[in-house]
């Protein structure tokens, strides 16, 4: 005899549909990414993003997105220093031009320091002096260090154990750069008329790293030295 099975209910679609996760709306996630973008005072990072928008938003494709809509207008999306944020277009930088602040411009000497930091890091005041083939005041370090460009990154292992010296995130972000390797390489220095008539066969850019792990021939810095009064103690012999 069959069982009776006129009590059981029967299954229905929602008994065995499986748990649809929710997805949100991509186009009100990317208006949430670009007011954050615009907003913010300083570039933001994916992981900043992520953080503030809806839960389970694909932040690279939103990203994505953002970037070819505004690829073509007054502003772009564009990414420095691994972040992201909004500058003007390029092509459109000399209509702002009057509205400018002024600010102090760097010496000769400052931005051929910067650029030897730049290029050859890790590298130290008085590597500094041998590529320029001249001597570095203390003045001009000083600068670069009030400007946030250049950073104390740790002390050489050689005799005196002098102070090494890199760049930091704001100059990538100053100059427009997202990665250290962005900068010009040899091609474009010639193209761009900072190196003029026949390079050496031998002559090659550095290739710079900015990476914060010191290298083999680096020594963390002493506490003291971070403080203020103290950070330029850096040579041995100077003063």
């Amino acid at each position: 005899m069959l069982p009776d099975m006129q009590d059981e209910a029967p299954e229905t679609m929602d008994d065995v549909a499986p748990e649809v996760s929710h997805v949100p709306d991509h186009g009100e996630a990317m208006r949430i990414a670009e007011a954050l973008l615009f907003a913010a005072a300083a570039p933001l990072s994916a992981q900043e993003l992520g953080g503030r928008l809806p839960e389970g938003a694909d932040v690279e494709k939103i990203l994505q997105d953002l970037t070819e809509l505004y690829a073509l207008r007054g502003v772009n999306l564009v990414r420095v220093a691994g972040k992201w944020t909004f500058r003007t277009a390029s092509d459109l930088s000399f209509v702002l031009a009057r509205d400018v602040v002024e600010q102090r411009r760097l010496s000769r000497a400052a931005m051929e320091t910067l650029a030897i930091i730049a290029y050859h890091q890790p590298v130290t005041r008085a590597e500094i002096e041998e590529i320029r083939g001249v001597a570095t005041s203390k003045g001009t370090i000083d600068t670069l260090l009030e400007t946030g460009w250049i950073r104390l990154r740790g002390r050489r292992k050689a005799p005196g154990r002098p102070v090494t010296y890199g760049t930091t995130p704001a100059f990538l972000e100053h100059f427009g750069l997202d990665a250290i390797e962005d900068l010009p390489g040899l091609e474009e220095l010639k193209g761009a008329g900072f190196i003029e008539g026949r390079v050496p066969s031998d002559f090659s850019v550095p290739v710079p790293s900015d990476a914060d792990a010191l290298r083999e021939d680096e020594d963390p810095l002493e506490d003291d030295l971070l403080q203020p009064l103290d950070m330029h103690q850096t040579e041995a012999g100077e003063e």
